[in-house]
C-alpha cells in the first residue's frame, strides 16, 4: 500500500531505522533493471533517501546517464527496498549523484547512525541522493 514518503507511519519509519541490508534498483541505458545490495538511510523530513557509492560503480553510471545534459526529467528513476521476513518496504523517487563533501559527510553520518558502524574508507565516494515520490510497504511494515 502506498503512502506519503514525507509523513510515514511510526512503524514504517521504525522499520527503516532498523539495521537491514537493502537493494537499489536503477535502470541501465537499455531500460533493463540493475539491482544491487546497498545500505540506505531514509530522511522523511527532507524527503530523501541516501546511498553511499563509489563514483566508478555501475549504479552511479546509470544515475549519471539518466541525468546527463539533455536527459529528460528531474533525475534517474530508482527504487530502494528492504525485506525482513514478511515485512517489506520500498521507497521510490528520482536520483542524482552528489559530490559535495558536506553532502557525502551527512550521508556517512546517517549511515553510521543506522548501521552502527562507520562506512569503509573510500576516497572515490559519492552520494546517490533520492528525492522521494512514493513509499510503500506491507501491513507488517506499516
Amino acid at each position: 500500500m502506498a503512502m506519503d514518503p514525507h509523513h510515514p507511519t511510526p512503524a514504517y519509519l521504525s522499520f527503516w531505522r532498523e539495521r537491514h541490508l537493502c537493494t537499489l534498483t536503477t535502470l541501465r541505458p537499455d531500460g533493463t533493471p540493475h539491482v544491487v545490495p546497498v545500505g540506505v538511510t531514509y530522511d522523511p523530513e527532507a524527503g530523501v533517501a541516501r546511498v553511499l557509492a563509489s563514483k566508478s560503480s555501475a549504479k552511479v553510471s546509470h544515475v549519471l546517464a539518466a541525468t546527463a545534459p539533455g536527459a529528460e526529467g528531474p533525475g534517474a528513476r530508482v527504487a530502494v527496498c528492504q525485506v525482513d521476513g514478511r515485512r517489506w518496504a520500498t521507497l521510490e523517487g528520482y536520483a542524482r549523484v552528489r559530490t559535495e563533501e558536506a553532502e557525502i559527510a551527512e550521508g556517512e553520518r546517517r549511515y553510521e547512525e543506522r548501521y552502527e558502524r562507520a562506512p569503509r574508507v573510500n576516497p572515490n565516494r559519492v552520494l546517490i541522493e533520492i528525492t522521494l515520490t512514493r513509499a510503500m510497504g506491507n501491513k507488517a511494515a506499516r
